[in-house]
């Protein structure tokens, strides 16, 4: 396969094409309030956005036998970032919490549910390496399986320019002491509630030896999700997960549930905080008051939910 190719003006093509996006009404972004809660040692970020609770849904098929709305099958032009030949595109994501967020797609249609093969990985990296050169850092996550937080069947890996992850964090208490989690976790197995496999990387390894950095990575969740499974490494995952790619660290997590019920000090349920791959950021996302409430004011209620999630770490 011929070997793919990165705009080297990427940073700016995707933020022009956001600001246009935007100013069109082509692209909702929805601003958020954020709190760092301390979860172990590390500053994690809670994000509150009540508007994302009206966030528009799908639209349905017309017909009952159709296929269900396909954004990355043929993206609206506004969205449209750049085609990365032969095998990738980018495109802005449509809802945005956090600026500039885009994605990259396969150009023909293959399952979310199936194990990233090494196009994927060279194609994410490359994303990662240019920003790099332009002095930004990028966050690629991926969600797979039913209890990751993926929503669309076609297969995508999403990304963040980490600065704008920090927005509204420098008005914050401990503000300054976020950073990727992936970066802060790499090497070590105690550091979260949930377990992570993770391992360094960096632009020197080729694109076959990040591809089974990321297998290795994914047989490990698999071993500690399911004991008596043997991992496979290609076709159809094993178990739900997240994947997370930063310039210099592979992390992944088995997943075993999206999300918990938030109960306040009388048990009372007050609404459910669902996790996708931006967990391995150190960010959650909560929709309602009562929901942001709790977890800015007690620590405790953060770290029962990372727990329950997946694998505990203990």
């Amino acid at each position: 396969m011929p070997s793919l190719t990165v705009p080297p003006s990427l940073p700016n093509l995707v933020k022009d094409a956001f600001a246009k996006a935007q100013a069109s009404g082509d692209l909702i972004y929805y601003p958020t309030q954020v709190a760092i809660v301390t979860v172990g040692s590390l500053a994690f970020q809670v994000r509150y956005s009540p508007a994302l609770a009206q966030k528009p849904k799908p639209p349905k098929p017309v017909e009952p036998n159709s296929r269900p709305f396909n954004p990355f099958e043929n993206p609206s032009p506004a969205l449209l970032v750049a085609q990365l030949l032969p095998s990738h595109r980018l495109v802005l994501n449509k809802f945005a919490v956090v600026p500039e967020h885009f994605i990259l797609a396969t150009r023909d249609f293959k399952p979310q549910t199936h194990i990233l093969e090494p196009s994927d990985i060279d194609a994410a990296y490359a994303c990662v390496q240019t920003y790099q050169s332009a002095g930004r850092e990028l966050y690629v996550f991926f969600n797979s399986g039913d209890h990751s937080g993926a929503s669309q069947p076609h297969r995508h890996l999403q990304l963040l320019p980490v600065d704008c992850m920090k927005i509204g964090l420098e008005t914050t208490e401990h503000g300054g002491e976020w950073a990727v989690l992936a970066d802060q976790v790499c090497g070590r197995r105690d550091a979260m509630p949930f377990t992570i496999f993770t391992s360094p990387i960096n632009a020197t390894m080729s694109t076959d030896e990040k591809h089974s950095i990321y297998l290795s990575l994914y047989k490990h969740a698999v071993q500690a999700a399911e004991a008596n499974v043997k991992a496979v490494e290609e076709g159809e995952a094993q178990i739900s997960y997240n994947f997370a790619m930063t310039n210099t660290c592979m992390a992944l997590c088995p997943r075993t549930a999206e999300g918990t019920t938030l109960k306040d000090s009388n048990g009372n349920e007050i609404g459910n905080i669902g996790l996708n791959g931006t967990v391995l950021a150190g960010t959650a996302l909560v929709k309602n008051q009562a929901e942001w409430d709790l977890l800015r004011t007690d620590s405790m209620i953060l770290s029962n939910v990372l727990e329950g999630i997946g694998v505990p770490s203990k």
